[in-house]
């Protein structure tokens, strides 16, 4: 057997072949796409756009630019981008079709469509030649990739000398009391909301174990920096519950 088929990996809380994992997340983005937008909003409370736009402060996205949105799903990110730089470029890659399609479908998408690339692919293998980025976001995605670290390196590789690499995404509450009250809060009350709100339960207590599985902050931090990206820092949101990672490829 080859070593993809031997070696095994996380899909929330169960263990599966590496093999497997890509075509369970697509499963799961598949099932809730079309109440993506909708469950983020009731799962955060609307924090989630909080911690987008201090992603963009903290990025400070500059005209002309050209960013590489990596799981960039429905487009969030890549929307706040183009309106904070003014102008610019911005390419969605997903390895989930229909996320893409309803991220077309927006109106912030038919607005800025000169602007704007659409594209189905692997982050851990973008198609892309080296150095053809200023900016490479991935926001809440790289928990669900099955190498975190190859994609981090396939960052690395995509940016140009200069680029900068954010990544936001869940993270640990540094306070265990508190910790054990967002836990109860995630595996008592976010599937169930899936169940009522999308009609599936099971992708929404995959995506609070996945949660759960995903590195601290500064074990994320170290990942990081072994892809080669320097200055390398982050910075907690809401307490720890989302956290975001800085580096630059100089």
């Amino acid at each position: 057997m080859s070593d993809e088929q031997t070696k095994t990996t996380h899909f929330g809380f169960q263990d599966v072949p590496e093999s497997e994992k890509a075509g369970r997340v697509q499963g799961v983005f598949n099932s809730v796409a079309s109440k993506y937008d909708v469950m983020n909003d009731a799962m955060s409370m609307g924090i989630h756009r909080i911690w987008k736009d201090a992603m963009m402060d903290w990025l400070a996205p500059r005209p002309g630019q050209k960013l590489l949105d990596v799981a960039g799903g429905t487009g969030d990110i890549s929307f706040r981008f183009l309106k904070r730089a003014g102008s610019g470029h911005a390419t969605v890659l997903d390895l989930t079709e229909p996320m893409l399609i309803e991220g077309r479908q927006r109106a912030e998408a038919e607005a800025m469509a000169e602007s704007l690339d659409w594209v189905v692919g692997d982050a851990m293998a973008l198609p892309f030649p080296d150095n053809s980025f200023d900016v490479y976001t991935i926001s809440f995605g790289i928990r669900n990739v099955t190498r975190p670290q190859e994609a981090l390196n396939e960052a690395f590789r995509v940016l140009r000398p200069g680029g900068r690499l954010m990544v936001l995404e869940f993270s640990q509450i540094p306070n265990p009391a508190m910790q054990w009250a967002y836990d109860r809060y995630s595996f008592n009350v976010i599937p169930a909301m899936g169940q009522a709100i999308a009609g599936d339960r099971d992708s929404y207590q995959y995506l609070v174990e996945s949660i759960r599985k995903f590195p601290d902050q500064d074990t994320f931090l170290g990942m990081v920096r072994k892809a080669g990206f320097e200055n390398a820092k982050y910075r907690n949101l809401s307490l720890g519950i989302a956290c975001l990672h800085s580096g630059w490829k100089l």
